[in-house]
């Protein structure tokens, strides 16, 4: 980084990826700072600029020798697991005429997440401050993200074989060529991922029980067809909660679109049924992936909400892990949900092969993505030019 990319970078102030310190360094604090970035985005410490306004106030040699081994220390002794982070000293002519060096911390976004301090204490960063975090929810999440845990994998509380319906597991095993002379027992249930112990996977409980929001009622579809095109009106053509298996939403999310979308005649005869206004394979598409690829772990529903001059599907959580929406239109895919992929390869049309964003840029060229790390979500937008 040269002092010219520095300077910039001090003029935009304190953000979650960027802090100031000026000389002085409590351990623990400075631990928490670099557990924040890890368990985040990673980022930048800059030594020598001054927190509340960002003034150089630059180190001396000393000063940087000390402040370089204090933090190589608790890098490595009071972060759990240790973090790697770089180093870098950066000299700024001032207008002065003098010269002024600042040590630049760097840290990478971890790989082993949940990081922890030595005290226990897990922390994130949030805009330019940093927050410790008690949630369970959350610290799953930090181990979805590192892959150490699978949600979908885990068993639901309270769930049982007698959820179980077995006209699904049938329909499945044909699908995998399974389903001759096939006793149904717990042990079959465990071995196909239904089941973990005598409970329900979270995978199972979507795919092959009777009511899966009984359990997990959150995880549904909230669409909605509003007059206009504010989130804030209170005017709607339609509005219902979307419920059942991943397939049975996946069905009854298309015929929302069906039911609230145009179908415009586009060279075809007069009694033939119109074309949707937007590329109903675009929609498989964007809908098929909400429902297989949304963070499992937050407690929050797919939303499709339907404007006069947009359509938006919002799954929870961003892009896992380094995942941006550059990859993905380049086909770059990580699976977060390991069950749900490979029960919706055989029971949706899915693919699971990460060319589904692909294909839909290609139906519908005027697809939009936004990744919003801040609000854990990840939107399409498909704009309704008819």
């Amino acid at each position: 980084m040269n002092a010219f990319e520095v300077v910039d970078l001090i003029a935009r102030g304190e953000t979650s990826t960027v802090q100031f310190k000026e000389q002085k360094i409590n351990k623990d604090s400075l631990a928490a700072e670099l557990v924040a970035m890890s368990n985040s985005l990673g980022g930048d410490i800059l030594f020598g600029v001054r927190d509340k306004d960002g003034t150089i106030v630059g180190l001396g040699y000393q000063e940087l020798q000390e402040i370089g081994n204090t933090v190589a220390t608790v890098a490595n002794a009071s972060v759990l697991p240790p973090v790697y982070v770089s180093t870098e000293v950066v000299s700024i002519s001032m207008e002065d005429g003098n010269e002024k060096k600042i040590l630049i911390v760097h840290v990478p976004e971890g790989i082993a997440k949940p990081y922890k301090d030595c005290h226990g204490a897990f922390w994130i960063k949030v805009a330019g401050d940093k927050r410790r975090i008690t949630d369970n929810n959350e610290i799953l999440r930090l181990f979805q993200q590192s892959g150490v845990v699978y949600v979908d994998e885990l068993a639901v509380p309270e769930t049982s074989e007698d959820l179980i319906d077995r006209t699904k597991v049938a329909t499945y095993l044909v699908k995998i060529d399974d389903s001759s002379d096939v006793t149904y027992s717990r042990t079959l249930f465990r071995n196909l991922g239904i089941m973990k112990g005598d409970k329900l996977t979270l995978g199972g409980l979507f795919f092959f029980s009777f009511k899966p929001q009984q359990y997990r009622p959150v995880f549904c579809i909230k669409a909605i067809s509003f007059f206009g095109n504010d989130i804030g009106g209170c005017s709607y053509r339609g509005s219902v909660d979307i419920t059942g298996t991943i397939p049975e939403m996946f069905n009854k999310g298309m015929d929302f679109f069906d039911t609230y979308l145009k179908h415009i005649q586009q060279g075809q005869n007069f009694n033939s049924v119109g074309k949707l206004e937007v590329s109903h394979i675009a929609l498989e598409e964007v809908l098929q992936n909400a429902l297989v690829h949304r963070d499992y772990s937050k407690n929050a529903p797919i939303r499709i909400m339907i404007f006069d001059n947009r359509i938006e599907i919002v799954s929870p959580g961003c892009l896992p892990n380094h995942l941006s929406v550059e990859n993905i239109k380049l086909g770059n895919a990580v699976v977060r949900n390991n069950l749900i992929v490979s029960y919706a390869s055989k029971l949706m049309p899915y693919r699971g092969f990460g060319s589904g964003i692909r294909r839909a840029m290609l139906e519908q060229p005027n697809i939009e993505f936004e990744n919003d790390r801040d609000g854990e979500q990840f939107l399409v937008r498909i704009p309704r030019t008819s």
